[in-house]
């Protein structure tokens, strides 16, 4: 057993991605439960019903089963960056809502009825232009540094990226391709991502990070 939060989290999931961010540049240790979401463990579902990733069980019991709020627990424990220092609820609340909705769309069109996701493509590319405005002037959205906003948005366009890099890649979009593949060449993001086996109960805990 352990006295520390335990985190259920899926490697490729983008809110898992930027919650395991936060606790990795915070230090603060936890009990790490890679899940497959075809295949969730009843003891996640049974502290979340609503069965997505990541979430948090903090000692006293206490459930934390949004990304942002797992990323502000963590940074309040300790935030030795300075990344609450620029949260841009705007710009996250943008990403989580019409971007993400747009890149959904984009990268499965069939599970929503779609012959192809072009149009939706367009949209989420205008979004990423507004960012690329913000990147000409400084090297990070929070200025200087990566901060809370560049990791709250870092794993979707990522995943906007990947869908068609050669595509994306001859984007005029520069300073925000700068700005990705910086975050994607990080140490930090290298950490995150380590591959862990499927936890069922009885496995030997992995401490992370």
């Amino acid at each position: 057993m352990t006295d520390r939060p335990i985190l259920y989290s899926f490697r490729r999931c983008p809110y898992a991605m930027r919650a395991r961010m936060a606790i990795a540049v915070s230090k603060v240790q936890v009990e790490l439960r890679e899940v497959v979401l075809r295949d969730k463990p009843p003891e996640m579902v049974a502290v979340s019903p609503k069965g997505t990733v990541p979430v948090l069980v903090v000692g006293d019991g206490h459930v934390v089963d949004e990304s942002l709020d797992i990323m502000r627990w963590a940074l309040a424990q300790n935030d030795p960056e300075n990344w609450l220092a620029h949260e841009d609820a705007g710009m996250i609340a943008a990403n989580d809502g019409p971007f993400k909705h747009a890149l959904d769309r984009y990268k499965y069109p069939h599970r929503y009825g779609l012959a192809d996701g072009l149009e939706h493509r367009e949209a989420a590319r205008e979004h990423l232009s507004g960012m690329n405005e913000i990147l000409a002037t400084q090297p990070y959205l929070g200025g200087a540094q990566p901060a809370f906003t560049d990791i709250a948005l870092f794993p979707f366009v990522r995943q906007f990226a990947a869908t068609d890099p050669i595509w994306f890649d001859a984007l005029p979009l520069s300073a925000l391709q700068a700005w990705l593949n910086g975050l994607l060449a990080s140490d930090l993001f290298g950490h995150i991502m380590t591959r862990y086996p499927k936890w069922t109960s009885g496995d030997e805990i992995i401490h992370f990070p």
